[in-house]
């Protein structure tokens, strides 16, 4: 293909012994059954991820070592050992058993800013069995509740401001039985609620971990689709194994490192790689409660020291928009080595990286379905800007094409994995047919389009569906339509995403109007407040075009290729299936 390549030898981290020293070695030698054995089970068939991330470490020296450094957006910061961890994740599994009346399987979701009490309760409720719903702190009412419905989740933690902003939608939760109220430091709290501060205060220290099957739920994430709403991809404990391998081997995460993964815990970065995969392999993690903003993540990254981040494409376009001189304020000697992940990562970054940090940014791909990373570029070997990096060991990926047959190297098709990793997941919650319906051939099909060349490095080349990929995260333009249409201005809605060269995707939504109602501006800011309050300020259309009508098929359909062809000047294609003007 000829692409340009970055010499591992020419790079800054490469002075670093390496977890993956020899990739053709590990990769011909590698068994998942061989990697299980490097982590602590209760027998054969018997492992929790909590114990995993948190108790296996009291036997040993790490016990007392720093676990989570966290830092909040007003600069105040605490620190949590090991067996800090430990304790107050023992403390919340009893709050859960005794209080809130949680039984193995029982769904516990979390709808909460980045404060320590999201990492404790989230393992605390892995330790009592049940199965963590992570949420974006960031959602509107609708999207809290078509996942909290469709889970029946029974549990939801938040905090007295978020709780406020769902208010309307609690009622309609007919399965949630309690709430439990992260207040950090005040115990006031509505009636009928549980105070997190005051529970906690006065849980035991001891719990009896529930020593839950490799094949138990354990997770469950939202994942947007072209129709429908979004469906719930679960995983189960021995999923584990997945997280603490590639962590270890692709984020080479070593025992004296200060790690720092910028994901939110409502998604699965922020899960899989910001509480899993450090805390399996015993790594202190630095966590900052704010958002983004240049200055900060630099100062933060200089202050605490951090040896290897983790972060997403579009923080890094944001970062390189603020230019190369702000960097130059700050001292990044500790860094020794900087990923990737979310949305491909241009050229450009993998330079920039480079030339400001001395070392380039190694992109990775993964999804929520397969739960950790699939395809990767590693310490050890040449970066070829652009290119996802090759399979991790034990994952064989291929492209194919639309009969499932393989593609030689060079040819764009469908990318697709042959199952059976650990943390692949095992069902969309409740919607079996769905998940057998990603199965084809024996191999779970992506949904990406991607190519492979020569050397065995894959390109992505884009989704084979109208899924949205907005700043690393899946928006499913189904779930935008929904809410638009429930404007009261609005008769019809199409939404697409349009190339952008910072979020990957912006949303641009096709409207058309009632009658009564005219297009302007101030309708136009109307309708985007409307979906950033219901849904998400992720989901919320960037650009709203109003037009007479849309293209449908007979069946009414939408037609959103042809709204994408005419935003982009592309060729409108077969048209035949149009209903008649």
């Amino acid at each position: 293909m000829g692409h340009p390549t970055i010499n591992k030898n020419l790079t800054k981290q490469d002075t670093a012994k390496h977890n993956l020293n020899n990739y053709e070695e590990i990769r011909g030698d590698f068994s998942w059954d061989k990697i299980s054995r490097k982590i602590d089970w209760f027998d054969n068939e018997h492992i929790n991820i909590a114990h995993v991330a948190i108790d296996s470490h009291l036997k040993t020296e790490r016990k007392n070592k720093k676990a989570m450094i966290w830092e909040s957006k007003k600069g105040a910061v605490e620190e949590y050992t090991f067996a800090d961890m430990a304790r107050l994740t023992n403390k919340f599994a009893n709050v859960l058993v005794n209080e809130a009346g949680i039984v193995k399987g029982d769904r516990v979701f979390f709808f909460l800013e980045r404060v320590p009490e999201i990492y404790i309760s989230i393992l605390g409720t892995l330790k009592a069995g049940g199965v963590i719903g992570p949420l974006f702190s960031a959602f509107g009412p609708e999207a809290v509740k078509d996942r909290m419905f469709d889970s029946r989740a029974k549990v939801l933690v938040t905090s007295p401001s978020l709780k406020k902003k769902i208010a309307e939608i609690l009622p309609e939760l007919p399965c949630l039985e309690k709430i439990i109220i992260v207040n950090r430091g005040n115990d006031s709290v509505d009636a009928g609620d549980i105070s997190y501060e005051k529970a906690i205060e006065d849980a035991s220290e001891q719990f009896d971990i529930v020593k839950t099957h490799k094949e138990d739920y354990a997770i469950m994430h939202y994942t947007s689709g072209t129709t429908g709403k979004p469906k719930g991809a679960v995983h189960v404990h021995q999923a584990v194994i997945g997280h603490y391998a590639t962590a270890k081997y692709v984020l080479d995460l070593q025992e004296n490192d200060m790690y720092w993964c910028t994901a939110d815990p409502g998604w699965v970065t922020g899960t899989s790689y910001g509480i899993f995969g450090p805390w399996s392999n015993g790594i202190t993690q630095a966590i900052y409660e704010g958002g983004f903003s240049t200055k900060k993540w630099y100062s933060f990254i200089e202050r605490n020291k951090v040896t290897v981040w983790y972060t997403a494409p579009t923080a890094v376009r944001m970062l390189m928009k603020s230019g190369e001189e702000v960097p130059k304020e700050y001292c990044f000697d500790s860094l020794r080595y900087m990923c990737s992940v979310g949305e491909p990562l241009n050229p450009e970054a993998v330079f920039w990286g480079e030339k400001v940090f001395g070392m380039p940014f190694h992109d990775n791909w993964w999804q929520t379905e397969t739960g950790a990373i699939m395809i990767a570029n590693y310490p050890v070997q040449d970066v070829k800007p652009g290119s996802m990096g090759r399979p991790f060991p034990g994952i064989y990926p291929g492209i194919l094409d639309d009969q499932f047959n393989e593609l030689p190297a060079g040819v764009e098709g469908n990318l697709a994995v042959k199952p059976g990793w650990p943390s692949m997941f095992r069902t969309y919650w409740e919607k079996e047919e769905l998940y057998q319906s990603c199965f084809k051939n024996g191999w779970y099909i992506t949904g990406d389009k991607a190519q492979k060349d020569e050397d065995g490095y894959f390109w992505f080349v884009g989704r084979a569906d109208d899924v949205i990929n907005t700043a690393g995260h899946l928006v499913g333009p189904f779930e935008v339509e929904s809410v638009l249409i429930e404007h009261p201005a609005v008769a019809e809605a199409g939404v697409i995403g349009k190339p952008d060269p910072i979020v990957m995707e912006v949303i641009k939504a096709f409207v058309s109007l009632k009658v009564g109602h005219e297009p302007s501006e101030e309708l136009m800011h109307d309708i985007k407040k409307f979906v950033t309050k219901r849904l998400s300020s992720v989901a919320s259309p960037r650009e709203i075009e109003f037009i007479p009508s849309l293209p449908k098929t007979r069946s009414g359909k939408i037609m959103r290729r042809l709204l994408k062809a005419k935003e982009l000047g592309l060729p409108l294609g077969d048209t035949s299936t149009l209903e008649d003007d």
